[in-house]
């Protein structure tokens, strides 16, 4: 057994030695051992580096590989990325589950980092991919390479995972997740289709085990939770690679139409306004005719809910001290980010911890400075002011639902987990394909921004095939 398993291991390396000298593989890395603002050395392995991708490898994609801190070679591999379309994966590095955090007692300089104390890379390799092109430090080198759709993201960031494996053969024997959360919701199902469907086909003309999709579960025998575990370990006969899904975008019609009765729920609006507009709307609040009554009911519901903090409804809503003219009330972070000296002004030299919206401009503040890009290694001219979130002008949304995706990938052996704002779980299964869907109590946009502890623990729980 041991042999043919050597033997096999052997034929892989021979096929992607093949793969390298015949794919013209364009990638460039850097192992990162200190960052400006944080004292003394990285206590993990941080790399940074790019991968091309498209027609002539044009795109170059950004990346940030922090490995597991607890057993490299067996833990999971999970390639991460941002919504958006067009926000860093530096929001998921420091604001959700990386290593690192910004301390928020600011007074101006540089911003300082420290080690956050619920990391998901204590126990998984991560991947935080900069997708789509223009998001975060991602750049092409011609104009036509940032034109982009939903369809073409989901494709380059499939090529980006088949060519990063190429260059870090040491983690095909992994097991692959892919993960991401909001608009992520729209490429990802379509990314972990693509690289399912794409496997089945090579294994059907290979006699080859795949790589990184069956592992034992030698790395998660002696896991140690800070909470009390309830429950046996679920049985794991069929360790495949499954995907992540946090506040995902599904369907932008059934998001978007959901608003009112979310809002209603939540006493937001007065029972007699929604009973008016669900009959004047005929339970349709995005179409409605522009004379009618049901639009009447729709533009009220829309002022009520104009000052509220639709990411957490509980908290602040920070607004600027000289709005821009049509200020896009619905996303307060995108304004914030990009004043952030007119924000601060507003108090008085002390950092407002009460706006969640305030950390975000550490980001802004760090990664423009000229020093950080030369530690990560940032192409010199290649990027110009860096934002947290770009509108990405040339970006088209062809696809507005991922349901298909979802049904044809539960018709696979994968697993998945998609969480989101509540406080409950569920578990669906159909033949070998298993579907958790979980709810963080008192979270919000995103939930592991929200509530890192509780997340970094239901993300253990569920690598480890513990019931949440």
């Amino acid at each position: 057994m041991a042999e043919a398993a050597a033997s096999r291991h052997r034929l892989l390396l021979l096929l992607l030695l093949l793969l390298i000298s015949s794919s013209g593989v364009s990638t460039a890395r850097s192992i990162i051992k200190t960052l400006p603002g944080f004292p003394g050395e990285l206590p993990f392995y941080l790399e940074t580096g790019y991968v091309g991708v498209g027609e002539n490898e044009e795109v170059q994609l950004f990346y940030y590989f922090v490995k597991s801190q607890r057993n490299p070679a067996l833990d999971p591999l999970l390639l991460w990325f941002s919504g958006g379309p067009g926000c860093s994966v530096l929001t998921a590095f420091f604001y959700e589950d990386g290593p690192l955090s910004f301390n928020l007692s600011y007074s101006g300089g540089l911003p300082t980092l420290e080690l956050s104390k619920y990391a998901w890379t204590k126990t998984v390799n991560i991947i935080y991919l900069e997708a789509p092109v223009g998001a975060g430090f991602s750049y092409s080198t011609t104009q036509q390479g940032y034109i982009m759709d939903d369809y073409k993201s989901a494709t380059q960031t499939s090529e980006f995972i088949k060519k990063w494996l190429i260059q870090h053969p040491e983690f095909l024997e992994n097991n692959l997740y892919v993960g991401g959360d909001s608009y992520s919701g729209i490429p990802l199902p379509m990314v972990v289709q693509n690289l399912y469907y794409e496997r089945k086909r090579r294994m059907s003309t290979i006699e080859l085990e795949p790589p990184s999709f069956k592992r034992n579960l030698e790395s998660t025998k002696e896991i140690k939770y800070a909470g009390k575990v309830e429950g046996k370990k679920l049985e794991d006969k069929k360790r495949t690679e499954g995907y992540i899904l946090g506040n995902p975008q599904t369907d932008v019609y059934m998001n978007e139409n959901s608003r009112v009765p979310f809002a209603h729920r939540l006493n937001l609006i007065s029972d007699t306004l929604y009973e008016s507009a669900k009959a004047n709307c005929n339970g349709d609040y995005i179409n409605a005719n522009a004379s009618s009554k049901c639009e009447s009911d729709v533009q009220e519901i829309k002022e009520l809910l104009r000052d509220i903090n639709t990411e957490h409804i509980l908290e602040p809503y920070c607004t600027l001290s000289t709005p821009r003219k049509n200020e896009d009330k619905s996303n307060p972070r995108r304004s914030l980010v990009e004043n952030h000296t007119d924000f601060l002004s507003q108090f008085g030299g002390e950092t407002p911890q009460s706006c969640h919206a305030f950390r975000f401009v550490l980001s802004k503040i760090w990664a423009n400075d000229k020093d950080v890009r030369k530690a990560l290694y940032v192409r010199e001219g290649t990027i110009g002011y860096w934002k947290r979130c770009h509108s990405l002008v040339a970006y088209t949304k062809d696809v507005s639902s991922t349901i298909a995706y979802h049904q044809n990938l539960s018709m696979t052996s994968l697993r998945a987990l998609i969480y989101s704002v509540a406080g409950y779980t569920e578990e669906h299964t159909k033949d070998d394909f298993t579907l958790t869907y979980a709810t963080v109590k008192g979270a919000g946009h995103i939930a592991s921004e929200y509530k890192p502890q509780q997340c970094n623990a239901m993300l253990e729980r569920w690598f480890s095939y513990y019931p949440l």
